[in-house]
C-alpha cells in the first residue's frame, strides 16, 4: 500500500512548483498539476471549489503583485492507498511590502489519475512561527 520512495520526491517537488509565481500564471501547467474537483481552504478562510475560476485567478496574478516566496519544510508523507498519498509539511511566507512573515500548516491530498501525480486537495491553516 505504500507509495515508493522516488515518488513521494516526485509529489514534494509538485508541490513545490505550486510555490512558484511563473507556475502559477501558466493556466496549462496549473491543469495539469490540480484534479478536476480540486478543493481548497485557504488560509484566509477561502473555499476555492471552482478550479477554473481558481486557475483563471492565478493566471491573472501580476509580476509586481506577486508575493515574496514561499519557504517549506518538515514535509511527512502518508500513503493513503497506492494511488493517494497525504502531505502536510510548514510554510513562510517571506515579509513583502505588504506585510509580516507568513507562518502556515499545509496539507494536501495527491492522487495518482491516469499515470500522473494530481492534488486533489489543499488547506493551509495560519500559525505561530517555530524553530
Amino acid at each position: 500500500m505504500n507509495v515508493p520512495q522516488h515518488e513521494l520526491e516526485e509529489i514534494r517537488l509538485l508541490e513545490q512548483k505550486l510555490h512558484l509565481p511563473e507556475i502559477r500564471r501558466s493556466p496549462a501547467v496549473v491543469e495539469e498539476l490540480l484534479a478536476k474537483g480540486f478543493v481548497e481552504f485557504g488560509s484566509s478562510g477561502t473555499v476555492y471549489d471552482d478550479r477554473d475560476d481558481l486557475i483563471a485567478g492565478l493566471a491573472a496574478e501580476k509580476t509586481a503583485e506577486a508575493a515574496p516566496p514561499i519557504i517549506s519544510r518538515d514535509y511527512a508523507f502518508r500513503s493513503i492507498s497506492p494511488d493517494a498519498v497525504l502531505v502536510t509539511y510548514r510554510s513562510v511566507r517571506q515579509a513583502g511590502e505588504s506585510g509580516p512573515e507568513r507562518h502556515t500548516l499545509r496539507s494536501s491530498i495527491w492522487q495518482r489519475i491516469d499515470g500522473r501525480w494530481q492534488m486533489i486537495f489543499h488547506q493551509g491553516t495560519p500559525t505561530i512561527p517555530r524553530d
